[in-house]
């Protein structure tokens, strides 16, 4: 452990010694943690913050100025923003329990009002018809807007695997949209 202060193991890493960079992590990565900590409420994304504030040390080092405060209190300034960030983030991304697409679907009005109202009817039952893990994949795409790699990380499986299902669900969906219409078709000039 070195006996440098901050400021001081501050320049070498920005000159780029990591060394210094490790003895900065083992004096303040417990405070830096503990307030990533206190703010998200869970132990992962604390330690994911803690990670990523050290890593922005390593970058931005040289962004700091010992004329304008501690360097504990500006490193904690980073975690902080770094945890307002991620807390930001979590709010924009869809919760998968807020809305059931089933109840979505029952939102759908009833099936004799229009022509359209009876498509949309129509395609709730396909997507119901549907292999159950090519409507799980949909339902989270279409219904929750979550992108391939977080249905991936949801469902725990492959990024290939989900965008294979969803392009397998989506061309089973085409497939009996286009029958449907085909069908409507035969019935009006019949």
């Amino acid at each position: 452990m070195s006996t440098l202060p901050d400021d001081q193991l501050a320049e070498q890493v920005a000159s780029g010694e990591q060394q210094a960079l490790l003895h900065l992590y083992d004096r303040h990565a417990g405070r830096v943690y503990a307030l990533a900590l206190r703010m998200l409420g869970d132990p992962m994304s604390a330690e994911e913050i803690t990670q990523d504030v050290f890593f922005k040390l390593w970058s931005r080092a040289k962004s700091y100025l010992a004329s304008r405060g501690s360097f504990s209190t500006w490193l904690l300034s980073i975690a902080r923003h770094a945890a307002i960030d991620r807390l930001r983030l979590d709010r924009r991304r869809p919760s998968l329990d807020d809305q059931d697409p089933d109840e979505t679907w029952a939102e759908l009005p009833d099936e004799a009002s229009t022509s359209e109202e009876a498509r949309w009817r129509a395609l709730y039952f396909a997507v119901r018809a549907l292999p159950h893990e090519q409507r799980q994949v949909i339902e989270l795409a279409y219904y929750q807007g979550l992108s391939h790699s977080q249905i991936a990380e949801v469902l725990g499986w492959p990024v290939g695997t989900v965008k294979t299902r969803l392009r397998m669900g989506m061309e089973l969906l085409r497939r009996q949209w286009l029958h449907g219409e085909s069908q409507g078709e035969k019935s009006v000039e019949g």
